[in-house]
């Protein structure tokens, strides 16, 4: 218990899915949290849901709703000790299906809001006289970043660029000696209304589904679990790398 205790993190993303596990496990264990999410009506009860919690309404292909999220974090807390880069989407169609505007549409969601996260984070999340650490930053990916979908291509795309994204960051942050770690989890599927929407919009036969019908789905909790470590100080000798959990579905 109070693995990450009176540390504040923003969740981006965080009224579904992995983004609300995320969200309600770092609360658990001590965190003041903040999410923030395009799903206002839910990310408002979510929030409610948590003590102490903050929900805020955030597009993050926008760079001026980050500098206000990231602003009205530190007017009420003071301080930004986590950030989870979560928020996500996926659209269905391969490469000759696939239309530029929504190709362009997850590039914006995933890999410059991630981007713009860790540009609008950083500056706040320096080291601290209370300690020798400073923040953790953890970047959604997938492993869809690290096999070919056919059925996801910018997906694919978009998540592979925030692995290599983290890995530039990671390096900043250390060049300039903020002590800020930087990494990535890429999972594989579990049950959320992403993948939900995967099983319903596939054909079942789908190469990209192989693992599923093999060997089910995650929880939500399972990744939770992995971003809290990223988020603790258990976790302080780890950064610019990607951590998958996929039971083993990249192995193949």
């Amino acid at each position: 218990m109070n693995r990450v205790a009176g540390k504040v993190a923003l969740v981006t993303g965080g009224a579904s899915g992995l983004g609300e596990a995320d969200a309600r496990l770092l609360a658990a264990e001590g965190a003041i949290v903040v999410i923030t999410d395009v799903q206002v009506d839910r990310g408002r009860t979510v929030a409610a849901s948590i003590p102490g919690a903050m929900f805020l309404q955030h597009d993050v292909r926008e760079e001026d709703q980050w500098r206000n999220v990231v602003a009205k974090t530190m007017a009420r807390f003071g301080r930004l000790d986590v950030l989870v880069n979560n928020a996500g989407l996926v659209r269905f169609g391969h490469v000759e299906e696939c239309e530029l505007e929504t190709f362009r549409l997850q590039m914006q969601v995933m890999v410059e809001g991630c981007f713009l996260g860790c540009k609008s984070a950083l500056p706040h999340m320096t080291k601290r006289a209370d300690g020798p650490w400073g923040g953790s930053i953890v970047n959604v990916a997938s492993v869809a970043a690290l096999k070919g979908i056919a059925a996801i291509p910018a997906y694919s795309a978009a998540k592979a660029g925030i692995i290599a994204l983290t890995r530039s960051v990671a390096v900043h942050c250390q060049d300039m000696g903020y002590g800020i770690r930087v990494n990535a989890v890429a999972p594989g599927a579990h049950d959320t209304p992403m993948t939900r929407q995967a099983l319903d919009q596939l054909p079942q036969d789908d190469a990209g589904l192989d693992q599923v019908h093999a060997h089910g789905q995650g929880r939500p909790d399972d990744v939770a679990n992995l971003v809290l470590f990223l988020a603790s100080e258990e976790s302080r000798q780890i950064t610019g790398t990607h951590i998958v959990i996929d039971n083993g579905e990249t192995l193949r």
